[in-house]
């Protein structure tokens, strides 16, 4: 395994950097606060017009034919300024679902959505815990093509979306469909860190099916696997610029005539968010390099998301414990890192899950 980043990862990163950095300020972060969706709609159009969206996507669909570790490169740096951009929903998930296994009208999505005309979400709430036979929507076969009945929860940007990508159950087995949410009834829900989710209710809901019946079991676990590991990123990047943060916060804040960072109690849970920290980078590295490498990458990525929980906890609290009364305060910029970094944590399955998931795989026979 090669740690060393990748050319395309490092001027990905810059490039990423330079956009957030210019747009998301601490006074944008709380307009989007006080904002309804959370979707910050002039950065998203910023990193179309750069090339960041389509860089880490096949030629096939118009983009620059990198892969996993360009995408998480990007994640990781929109995670480092809670940018609220669905990148991993619609890049890094769908449009790369739609490119390996579209037809060409549905790959046509994919390079619609790199170039920052539409966006795209996916609907996995439900399947974190994903078995075969059941995800929790059921498809039925008519006349005119597939129809979709069940309800998603949680589903990201889907009142933004032009197309959801949606699992279901068809005669006992997995396949996913392209769903139009202008078709299903979308409700918004209020989540940790006020991202944009929503509730979408779908009644024979007309949809498309996306590959084959036979391939759609592959597809869900492609989509899962970079969902989670795209999860991770962002984590990482948040974490990173949390504990930057609150580290800050400990060398200039004085209290008993000292710095707070000075304390020995301070120090050491700083030093334990540092480790946190490094152990999730290390995690999220190799899963991104397993997946780049189309080896077997699933322990890998569970080993990610759980790191990603665990990290996220712990150096969460860190950041708000030790900004003290300012860190739960909504005009200071370490609430956006605190919920942010909840948010990462639970999504898609908190530590249970993905320990549970783990030993599972450790149990199958080699």
């Amino acid at each position: 395994m090669d740690f060393a980043s990748t050319e395309a990862q490092l001027d990905l990163t810059r490039l990423t950097a330079e956009v957030c950095g210019k747009l998301v300020t601490a006074d944008r972060l709380r307009e989007l606060d006080a904002a309804e969706p959370r979707f910050d709609e002039t950065l998203w159009h910023a990193l179309a017009e750069t090339g960041v969206l389509a860089a880490a996507l096949p030629e096939t669909v118009g983009g620059g034919d990198f892969g996993v570790l360009e995408q998480t490169a990007v994640l990781r740096e929109l995670g480092r300024h809670v940018a609220a951009v669905p990148y991993l929903w619609s890049i890094a998930v769908a449009a790369d679902a739609l490119a390996a296994y579209g037809t060409a009208a549905q790959q046509d999505w994919a390079a619609r959505a790199g170039s920052g005309e539409v966006v795209l979400s996916v609907a996995l709430a439900e399947e974190h815990n994903w078995e075969p036979t059941h995800p929790s929507a059921t498809a039925a076969k008519t006349a005119d093509g597939w129809q979709l009945t069940g309800v998603k929860t949680a589903v990201p940007y889907a009142a933004q979306a032009a197309r959801i990508l949606v699992p279901a159950t068809l005669s006992g087995v997995a396949a996913v469909f392209l769903v139009d949410p202008a078709a299903a009834r979308v409700t918004a829900q209020q989540v940790t860190d006020r991202s944009a989710e929503y509730l979408v209710e779908l009644s024979d809901t007309p949809a498309e099916l996306v590959g084959t019946v036979e391939s759609g079991g592959a597809i869900l676990d492609r989509i899962l696997l970079r969902a989670w590991l795209g999860l991770s990123a962002q984590q990482l990047g948040t974490l990173e610029r949390g504990l930057e943060l609150v580290a800050e916060y400990a060398r200039e804040r004085e209290q008993f005539g000292r710095k707070v960072g000075s304390f020995q109690a301070v120090a050491q849970r700083l030093a334990d968010g540092y480790i946190d920290v490094q152990g999730l980078r290390l995690a999220v590295t190799q899963a991104a390099w397993q997946l780049s490498e189309d080896l077997p990458a699933a322990a890998a990525v569970h080993t990610a998301k759980f790191w990603a929980a665990e990290a996220g906890h712990r150096v969460a609290h860190t950041v708000v414990h030790v900004h003290g009364g300012v860190g739960i305060d909504r005009d200071h910029i370490a609430h956006n890192y605190f919920t942010a970094a909840k948010h990462h944590e639970f999504a898609l399955g908190p530590t249970p899950d993905h320990l549970r998931a783990l030993g599972a795989l450790l149990a199958k026979p080699a």
